[in-house]
């Protein structure tokens, strides 16, 4: 069994719609998506970087001691992580301090990882789900 973590951007969403809405609902569905609830909005996830689960945590492990790592330590702990704009300042300094303890490879994923939290900076509506995968 091969175990890998998956951290996916939210790509888009959209709204779970039939014919058979009335008009009067579809002000409650705008109403929905302008306050952020997900009634009747789907999330499109989107893979953007995967690793081996061992690797992961040696990676996490270059991590100081602190908020950010128990952050990241959440996958192997709950199995899945919500990363959001919250979190973005936490973890971006974090990763970026870890760099020079860090393998070639590890470092790969943190610069991948600093561009989606860039992400998520620039538009709040992204997030991404870390979520640990068992094949």
């Amino acid at each position: 069994m091969t175990e890998t973590v998956v951290f996916s951007k939210l790509s888009r969403k959209f709204i779970d719609e039939n014919d058979a809405t009335p008009p009067q609902a579809q002000q409650v569905i705008y109403y929905s998506l302008a306050i952020g609830h997900h009634l009747g909005v789907i999330d499109c996830l989107k893979a953007a970087l995967v690793c081996p689960f061992d690797e992961y945590q040696k990676w996490t492990g270059t991590l100081a001691a602190g908020a950010a790592r128990s952050k990241m330590e959440g996958v192997p702990r709950y199995g899945e992580i919500v990363i959001d704009q919250s979190h973005v300042t936490l973890l971006a300094k974090a990763f970026d301090e870890a760099l020079p303890r860090q393998s070639a490879l590890q470092q790969g994923w943190s610069r991948e990882l600093l561009s989606l939290l860039q992400a998520i900076q620039q538009e709040p509506a992204v997030y991404v789900m870390v979520r640990r995968d068992r094949d």
